[in-house]
């Protein structure tokens, strides 16, 4: 089996999505997505429920496969097994062993990683400090808070210090003050060189992003920075923008106004 390509290996994007399709039941959840994402960016998706932000996000990491187009990781082709300890994933429902102590579940997931020994249990410490866990790992996660749970997850999508980072809805359910925390620790992340994909339904979370790709019925409606976004939509705010380049998109594909 070939390695896993080196961060920066000939500058090649973290991501490319060429003209993905994808299907269910006859119906088209993601018509036509193109978008390169670089190394070390910040990249968030913004979009409505049902818009096909998860979808996409599942294409991305290979859980899915398209029905059209291509889909690259640092330059290899999506989905590759080599390819699952080059990035974190965050889903949107954690996938936790609830039986099990916070402690046991990252010691679980470190050595499907092949973590161990005193590296995996610096790893462990690290990220659970970062989530604000640290006092919580002896306690069955069947014990925790739904918050508690999602900052778990996050440390288990941290622990093997991925190159490339995508986080479903990381922060529903934290409280603002560790909202706040976490991406700070994201956005310094960024400026390291790891590549982080996020989505959110949050507009200041939004603002975080150095890019934003705002999706609406399966299309991109626009993909630049927030500050771009909101002079193309000439207005104020990026939720502002978000409603007005919707309904542009509504009109054109004779869908209706946004909601």
């Amino acid at each position: 089996m070939s390695a896993i390509p080196s961060m920066n290996a000939e500058l090649e994007p973290a991501l490319q999505l060429h003209q993905i399709q994808r299907r269910f039941n006859g119906k088209t959840v993601l018509d036509g997505i193109s978008l390169t994402i670089p190394q070390g960016e910040l990249f968030g998706l913004l979009g409505p429920s049902g818009s096909g932000k998860t979808t996409l996000i599942k294409l991305m990491t290979g859980i899915d496969q398209a029905d059209g187009g291509s889909v690259r990781m640092l330059g290899e082709p999506i989905p590759q097994l080599k390819m699952l300890q080059a990035f974190g994933y965050m889903a949107q429902a954690d996938a936790l062993y609830n039986e099990l102590t916070g402690k046991q579940n990252l010691a679980f997931f470190g050595a499907l990683f092949g973590l161990k020994g005193e590296q995996l249990q610096a790893r462990i410490q690290a990220v659970a400090a970062l989530v604000e866990l640290t006092d919580h790992l002896g306690k069955p996660v069947g014990a925790y808070s739904g918050g508690m749970k999602r900052r778990l997850s996050l440390a288990a999508a941290l622990l093997h210090e991925p190159r490339l980072l995508v986080l479903d809805e990381p922060t529903v359910g934290i409280d603002p003050v560790l909202r706040r925390s976490v991406w700070a620790e994201l956005s310094a992340l960024s400026k390291q060189g790891v590549t982080i994909i996020v989505t959110t339904h949050v507009m200041d979370e939004a603002e975080k992003c150095d890019r934003l790709g705002m999706i609406r019925d399966g299309k991109l409606i626009a993909v630049d920075t927030p500050e771009a976004i909101i002079a193309q939509a000439g207005v104020a705010t990026i939720e502002e923008a978000f409603i007005a380049l919707g309904q542009q998109q509504a009109v054109r594909s004779g869908t209706g106004a946004t909601r």
